[in-house]
């Protein structure tokens, strides 16, 4: 897996799932930022993290 750029990492090491305040993790062939426990999706749209719930993809 690919990891973002090192100022994106830190970005990311700060950021959590809105709905369960834990940690995400990214997936660069999809784009997104994974929550494992809400099984949710977010998406990264022209580099900046889409973090509401409403437009997160539930994941199966």
């Amino acid at each position: 897996m690919n990891m973002p750029p090192r100022s994106d990492r830190k970005m990311l090491e700060l950021l959590v799932c809105p709905l369960t305040g834990d940690a995400l993790y990214y997936d660069a062939e999809s784009q997104e930022l994974i929550s494992s426990k809400a099984k949710l999706a977010y998406p990264i749209r022209n580099g900046v993290p889409i973090m509401l719930v409403s437009e997160a993809r539930v994941l199966s």
